[in-house]
């Protein structure tokens, strides 16, 4: 019956359109967008559980001194920097596989990357080389992360050729993503959230030094044991989300003019270091990353010591996460309506006044909880618009030098690598400014010089960088028209370079 269809159909139309066998080739079902889109949640769900626990964590549960806690911060996050260049690096020098080029990185570093997590989470039975432990299993980590995700931001440009197509898989993975985001909040912030350390107010008045002491101890256990099984959640729905990404996607195969000669790592570095769109892109961007991160870094403990909401700040960092979850889709259609750039000044610049706000009134839990919903519209823009315009990047590259290809996965890994580098800075500045504002581990209260620096690292110093990220984006030279100028030129290039080497085998069938 298809068989009769399919002679009648060819018998009275001789030649089908071109174009629209290509834009059919070319699209992409709700189904592989989806399994795609799961691929990003691994790495939101972990970095969120490590972005706003584990400082906390490193402080007051494995008791680490505030100078080794920033030492670990800021060596893995470097550590991740470093290893995201050369991993991008190595993948655009790998060959293609029967399950493409991509797809071979984040399956074989899945299992290793789900260890080193949980152990990242275990806190060992002895103190000399406590340090050491969090030090090697956090950077073992991040380099079993970064083999997973380099590869897989790079995928985004081999699901499809269609620049459509591509915002299209991006918006569904940002919806994910920041879904994994609430996902990673939520498990590891509801978890732990019931196991604190430090007791009740109500409690406090009746408790001798002796009793107040064992209840710490018995508390102390059972949070390490929250924290442990959090992970373990979080470990078995990344190995499920690496699994759905493999099943569900099938990676494009390179025509000929695909790859060019293998370069070196100077040469690959010198490649998109030349590019100005790609330049001021990642400059503008770094700014605004950086400020989210050192807010993401240190809110938990401005929540809890400057705030005062001891029992309520894994319910705050949730709404955040759930406001940014919700708005992805309103942030889609305004950057397809108005243009990515004035959706990135829009979006980022929203958060500012929430900021200032939030240290500016005295404590109270309904504003707290307010400025979390208005915040969290903010964070979904910071997560949408960089991976939503760096495809863009690499396709105003692609037009200006068609003879070089194959290189993609250099100009994600080295976005990656600056974002990573200077959240380590941040991160590891940050966490030694509470050693000087006189931090004291393991304690209920700190001193009034530790909420100052608090609330300076979550305020004043973000929105200076945000302002100074949003400037430098002013000068980023792609707009919506040389971005459609670009997506039909390089589609001209594909399908002259797709008639070429089909031209045969369309004879073939034909005939």
């Amino acid at each position: 019956w298809l068989l009769s269809i399919k002679c009648h159909t060819t018998s009275n139309i001789p030649l089908l359109e071109p174009m629209t066998l290509k834009t059919q080739r070319n699209r992409l079902s709700v189904f592989s967008k989806l399994c795609y889109a799961f691929g990003g949640a691994p790495y939101q769900i972990t970095g969120t559980a490590l972005g706003f626990f584990l400082q906390i964590y490193l402080l007051d549960v494995a008791q680490l001194d505030p100078f080794y806690a920033s030492i670990i911060l800021f060596v893995g996050r470097a550590w991740d920097a470093i290893t995201d260049p050369t991993v991008g690096f190595l993948v655009s020098r790998s060959r293609s596989t029967r399950i493409g080029r991509m797809m071979p990185w984040i399956i074989f570093s899945t299992p290793f990357a789900v260890l080193t997590y949980l152990l990242i989470w275990y806190v060992p039975p002895f103190e000399e080389g406590k340090v050491i432990w969090y030090l090697v299993f956090y950077c073992l980590f991040q380099s079993m992360q970064t083999c997973f995700h380099v590869p897989y931001s790079a995928l985004t440009m081999f699901i499809s050729r269609d620049q459509k197509e591509r915002d299209s898989a991006t918006a569904y993975r940002m919806m994910v993503e920041v879904l994994g985001t609430v996902l990673g909040t939520a498990i590891q912030g509801q978890i732990i959230g019931g196991n604190s350390n430090c007791p009740t107010e109500s409690d406090a008045p009746y408790s001798t030094n002796s009793s107040s002491v064992n209840t710490t101890i018995v508390s102390l256990d059972q949070t390490k044991q929250a924290y442990l099984v959090a992970s373990g959640v979080i470990c078995i729905i990344y190995v499920l989300c690496a699994a759905i990404l493999f099943f569900g996607v099938k990676e494009q195969k390179e025509t000929g003019r695909d790859k060019s000669e293998p370069l070196t790592f100077a040469q690959g570095l010198r490649l998109v270091m030349c590019h100005g769109p790609y330049i001021k892109l990642v400059i503008g961007f770094l700014f605004t990353s950086l400020a989210f991160m050192l807010l993401e870094g240190n809110f938990a403990l401005f929540i809890t010591y400057a705030l005062g909401h001891r029992k309520d700040f894994q319910n705050i960092l949730l709404v955040i996460m759930l406001s940014g979850a919700l708005t992805i889709p309103w942030w889609q259609w305004f950057l397809t309506r108005f243009g990515k750039k004035k959706a990135a000044y829009f979006g980022i610049s929203w958060a500012v006044p929430f900021m200032i706000l939030i240290v500016s009134v005295k404590s109270n839990l309904i504003v707290s909880y307010l400025v979390s919903v208005a915040a969290g519209v903010s964070v979904a823009a910071a997560f949408l618009l960089p991976w939503s315009m760096l495809p863009d990047v690499v396709d105003d590259f692609k037009v200006q030098n068609p003879d070089i290809r194959g290189h993609e996965a250099l100009f994600y890994s080295f976005y990656v690598f600056f974002i990573k580098f200077a959240s380590g800075v941040s991160l590891g500045i940050s966490t030694l400014s509470l050693k000087f504002a006189g931090y004291v581990t393991g304690e209920c209260s700190q001193p009034e010089a530790v909420s100052m620096t608090l609330k300076v690292l979550v305020s004043p110093v973000p929105v200076v960088l945000i302002a100074v990220g949003l400037l430098i984006l002013k000068t980023y030279p792609i707009d919506e028209e040389r971005r459609q100028g670009n997506r039909k030129l390089l589609q001209a290039m594909f399908d002259s370079e797709t008639d070429s080497e089909s031209e045969p085998s369309d004879h073939g069938s034909s005939v």
